[in-house]
């Protein structure tokens, strides 16, 4: 990213937010259920009376503040039992896209994961007719772009691994608008490398790995990620900043790291937001991209995310222009669609610039 550092008197905060709010980006680490909103979270809680996630969505706010990461995830697996029926995730996916599309976000690459509805009894066929419906429907209608990551549920062991892994590569059950292959949940306790053969045979059948990694573990996660996984981009990738050759590394070989900053508070993964190492990221030479991985649940959205960034790089328009940028150059989007998103972000650039 090209240091765009505010040299002037740093506009209001509010001038800020406002470009942020009309900037075209793309989101690259957000979660399918992790982004249903308070509102959907009551409804789908209201649908189904046996869940101990609370209806009223004021009572959610308290609900979702975490003790630690182990806690987040004892949370949001309550959220996944939420989602029961194909109906669920249709709803689900289509509000999420109309969520993203409010904050400007024209292309997102959700990850989802499969295991944790067919595992609940949702039919494999009915779930990914669900998924591509609202996928379609929310390029028509909303103007939003979606494109799925298939992730593992680490915590659930090597039969998660596989149901996913087949769900991913059988080509009766492939749906269109798959790209990516990931592994998320507890790092602590889940080595890496006994996903190897399953992240094999996806980035066999054309599938871009894109695994979690050093977030609440150190530096050699993420180096398992890449020698085995062969990781094309770094979910998190917190603890990268601790090991200088792994910063060089992917640095020189040009590998994302999908940060999420106020998630990486949620979940204790890193104490203070002065704290995060995304200032050591971009000093290194790191691609950086700016994502808001589980929103609701954290209190965030990816303006927020962005205005985040903002403070911590201390960037003016043109940089965080450059961070939007980066989420494009990063993505799995086709070339004819990151010229057109790029061009969207320079203009609306150059127009805010002008007035």
């Amino acid at each position: 990213m090209t240091d765009h550092r505010t040299e002037h008197t740093p506009r209001a905060p509010r001038d800020l937010q406002a470009f942020i709010a009309g900037l075209p980006k793309a989101e690259l680490h957000v979660h399918h259920v992790g982004s249903a909103s308070p509102r959907i979270v009551s409804a789908l809680a209201a649908r189904h009376p046996d869940s101990r996630v609370p209806v009223d969505p004021e009572a959610l706010a308290a609900y979702f503040t975490f003790t630690d990461f182990a806690h987040f995830i004892e949370v949001y697996l309550s959220v996944v039992d939420l989602v029961r029926t194909p109906e669920d995730v249709r709803l689900l996916t289509y509000e999420v896209a109309r969520e993203l599309g409010r904050q400007q976000v024209r292309y997102a690459e959700l990850t989802i994961t499969p295991y944790s509805s067919t595992r609940r009894g949702i039919e494999a066929r009915a779930f990914m007719d669900a998924i591509e419906d609202a996928r379609k429907a929310a390029e028509a209608e909303l103007g939003v772009v979606l494109r799925w990551c298939f992730d593992i549920p680490g915590e659930a062991g090597l039969e998660a691994a596989e149901e996913t892994t087949r769900l991913a590569t059988d080509d009766r059950l492939r749906p269109e608008g798959l790209v990516s292959f990931g592994l998320g949940g507890p790092e602590v306790g889940v080595p890496r490398p006994q996903f190897k053969p399953y992240f094999d045979r996806a980035i066999a059948a054309g599938l871009r790995s894109v695994p979690h990694a050093g977030e609440t573990t150190g530096p050699e996660t993420v180096w398992d990620a890449l020698t085995e996984l062969r990781a094309e981009r770094i979910g998190h990738g917190t603890s990268s900043a601790q090991d200088p050759k792994l910063l060089a590394h992917l640095a020189e070989r040009r590998i994302p790291l999908e940060v999420c900053p106020t998630s990486n508070i949620a979940t204790r993964a890193v104490r203070t937001l002065d704290e995060h190492p995304i200032k050591e990221f971009v000093r290194a030479g790191v691609l950086v991209t700016v994502n808001s991985d589980d929103p609701p649940m954290f209190g965030t959205d990816l303006n927020n995310e962005y205005t985040v960034a903002a403070r911590l790089l201390d960037l003016d328009e043109r940089g965080l222009a450059d961070l939007a940028r980066n989420a494009v150059d990063a993505s799995f989007l086709d070339a004819a669609g990151k010229a057109r998103l790029v061009s969207e972000i320079e203009d609306h650039t150059s127009a805010w610039l002008a007035r």
